[in-house]
């Protein structure tokens, strides 16, 4: 009967704890689904604010280029980029709320576990102040045989049942540890998507402060800003030719063996979202050395494949408007190496090593920039450095940046995944 009376209350301990728990967790995980419903339904309706302030700045950058436009671009931009902020830390608020719920469970499935092993331990003691009796006492202190089987043979069923129930609550806790570390990886994500978000934010509101100082300057005459335009321009054509006969004078023979195969796509994308604005080749009576990718202020450059960052710089602080503005060259092991300009901030530093889709800096509308776009130079390495050269342009100063014998300068395209017709404006 001791036995018997044992075996009912180890029975009765475990169900308690399998059971308590998960009824007294029930409605803190229902109020907590109801805050992560509650926060999803906010997020789609930023998600459609962001999508008609995409239309709204697409839209505009479709006029007439004239700094009243490009203010009112900048503005929609900013807006949008705070609708995604605020998108992106309401994910953080969901993912926080469910890192929260998985680390409560993970604690009652410990309690959990740390009872059931205490019960356990209890019943194997009063297991083993019954080992004191010989098994022939034992087969006497029961009325017949019978009795005396059945009861070990239960004994035996309740250890296993036990047992069993202990692994699954450590399986059930690992699951939970799983999905928690995949959770925190998540947040890791949106924390560095946020901080992006911010950067972003940052360039824009930079841009959007000299636009506006330049439109107090010009006293909101269209006449004027197209005059200025136009000034800038002359100092680009100057410098152009300067760094035209320069690079036209560099010794440079092109192996084509040291490159990799035209077609192959050793390149990828520098942009999430690609539509090319201006192809390599002649334009404007002259050519250009590159291709013209529109971006946003603020957008994300990438870089095209593994390498190394030889070099970061900006020309404006020489003379502002006649050259690269903000860049990053980046020689990559392939035999290729490229140029970013125009940008707005740079991340990347000087050494540091780099894979394809690495974020190195942000889009722009620095240096000679009639829009807010990416520009991108590939070059043969060995044909390309960051050097140095002195500027008629702007009273003798001297610009540094990447530097390439003519015959260095490969068309972007040839080495970029392949492009259908929707990609070229």
């Amino acid at each position: 009967m001791l036995m018997k009376k044992l075996i009912f209350y180890v029975v009765l301990i475990v169900y308690c704890v399998s059971i308590i728990p998960f009824q007294a967790l029930a409605l803190t995980a229902s109020e907590v689904q109801k805050q992560i419903d509650d926060t999803n339904s906010q997020i789609d309706a930023l998600n459609k604010e962001i999508s008609a302030l995409s239309n709204q700045i697409t839209a505009t950058g479709e006029q007439k280029n004239t700094l009243n436009n490009t203010i009112k671009e900048l503005t929609l931009t900013r807006n949008k980029l705070l609708k995604e902020k605020d998108q992106t830390q309401k994910s953080i608020n969901i993912t926080n709320l469910v890192i929260q719920e998985i680390r409560d469970n993970i604690s009652t499935k410990e309690e959990s576990i740390q009872k059931s092993e205490a019960s356990l331990e209890g019943m194997l003691y009063s297991l083993y102040q019954t080992e004191k009796y010989s098994l022939m006492e034992k087969v006497l202190s029961q009325k017949n045989l019978s009795d005396f089987s059945k009861e070990y043979n239960n004994t035996l069923t309740i250890n296993e049942d036990i047992k069993n129930y202990i692994n699954e609550l450590l399986g059930q806790k690992k699951q939970l540890s799983d999905t928690q570390n995949q959770k925190l990886d998540e947040q890791a994500k949106l924390n560095e998507l946020k901080t992006t978000l911010t950067a972003k934010e940052t360039a824009v509101l930079n841009t959007k402060k000299e636009k506006d100082a330049l439109l107090a300057e010009t006293k909101n005459k269209e006449a004027s800003y197209q005059k200025m335009l136009a000034e800038q321009l002359k100092r680009k054509e100057a410098f152009d030719k300067v760094i035209q006969d320069y690079e036209a004078q560099l010794k440079f023979i092109l192996n084509p063996k040291l490159l990799p195969k035209e077609g192959s796509g050793v390149l990828s994308w520098p942009l999430s979202s690609v539509l090319i604005t201006s192809p390599f080749g002649p334009r404007s009576g002259g050519f250009h050395y590159g291709a013209d990718f529109r971006a946003q202020v603020g957008t994300p450059v990438f870089a095209m494949a593994g390498g190394v960052v030889e070099g970061t710089g900006d020309t404006d602080v020489a003379c502002k408007g006649a050259s690269f503005g903000k860049w990053v060259f980046i020689k990559y092991n392939n035999g290729l190496s490229s140029t970013f300009g125009h940008l707005s901030v740079i991340s990347a530093k000087k050494g540091q090593t780099v894979k394809a889709g690495d974020i190195v800096a942000l889009s722009g509308n620095t240096g000679y920039s009639e829009a807010q776009h990416l520009h991108v130079a590939v070059y043969a390495s060995t044909g390309v450095k960051v050097d140095t050269v002195p500027s008629k342009s702007c009273n003798g100063k001297i610009f540094t940046q990447p530097i390439a014998a003519l015959s260095a300068y490969l068309n972007p395209l040839l080495y970029l995944p392949k492009t259908t017709a929707n990609m070229f404006k």
